[in-house]
């Protein structure tokens, strides 16, 4: 779920989205999902215990640990013989920020007022991890490429790309706003940045493939270790979403556009899970550390 968002003069580097069982991504989605406000820390085997929900092995779960605490993104104390993890401040933060990203998107209903951003820029051919960077801070502010230079959003960002260029030294680099009616004599209209048809077969897939889990959450058939897989999993899938769609006016879209349809589907799925997944992370507190179980953060799409 979580991908890196932007932040001022500095950016946390979260593990990435990616297809099949990623402990480090996993850990700090649980975390995020279930302890991000609360600076405890909680017993290394409880959390080893919940990556084991997800099939990730005792090894794999030790390992994640250890390197997401030599990224800086966990910090540990020991207590006897005893370790302990719990988020950094500044994973805190991100986590958070990302976490409100995704339970958020598809609500967006204010008006469009015609305006685009449009991030113009050169980058070396031997500065492919600036370039890689770029791109993918550019599309967390919701851009995507019109050309391979020129990266535009139907967001009023332009302060944020700024910040973009300036902290990764690209210098070639305009930002600025214009309206549709300005760039009518370019070839490709800003829309033409995103494939629409291939953007709403992604949410179609997404409401097939996930409405026979919509069913049993409907009937409460869903409880224990997987209400909690099956809810992160939901979580996961959905905050893919925001970088491929940056929540696009409705007056720009085809009707019958299935973002709708799909946000309900996450939201009563995420929601409908939402006292069962926690309920199976307080159990697995309650077992080693009774006093932290109450600390287990239960929210909704809602708040």
């Amino acid at each position: 779920m979580i991908a890196p968002p932007v932040l001022p003069g500095e950016v946390v580097d979260l593990p990435r989205v990616q297809v099949g069982a990623q402990p480090q991504h996993l850990l700090t989605t649980l975390l995020g999902d279930y302890w991000a406000g609360s600076r405890e820390h909680i017993p290394s085997v409880v959390l080893v215990g919940l990556l084991a929900d997800f099939g990730v092995s005792t090894v794999g779960a030790r390992a994640a640990l250890s390197r997401l605490s030599r990224r800086g993104l966990l910090e540990s104390s020991r207590i006897g013989r005893n370790t302990y993890y719990g988020l950094t401040g500044q994973a805190c933060a991100a986590i958070r920020e990302s976490m409100n990203r995704t339970l958020t998107f598809g609500l967006r209903r204010d008006p469009w007022d015609g305006r685009w951003t449009v991030a113009s820029f050169s980058i070396p051919e031997d500065q492919r991890d600036v370039r890689h960077a770029v791109r993918a801070r550019l599309r967390w502010l919701g851009f995507a490429p019109l050309y391979d230079g020129m990266w535009v959003t139907p967001r009023l960002v332009g302060e944020a790309a700024r910040r973009v260029f300036g902290e990764l030294g690209v210098t070639a680099s305009t930002v600025l706003i214009t309206t549709s009616e300005a760039r009518r004599t370019d070839p490709r209209p800003p829309m033409a940045a995103w494939d629409l048809s291939e953007l709403a077969r992604t949410y179609e897939a997404f409401i097939g493939a996930y409405a026979p889990l919509l069913e049993r959450v409907r009937g409460g058939d869903v409880q224990g270790a997987e209400a909690l897989a099956a809810r992160t999993a939901v979580m996961e899938s959905w905050a893919r979403f925001p970088s491929l769609d940056p929540d696009l006016p409705i007056d720009l879209l085809p009707g019958g556009w299935p973002r709708r349809e799909a946000r309900t589907v996450f939201a009563e799925i995420y929601d409908g899970l939402a006292v069962p997944a926690v309920a199976r992370v307080r159990e697995l507190l309650a077992a080693v550390s009774p006093e932290l179980a109450d600390l287990v953060r239960l929210h909704t799409t809602a708040g």
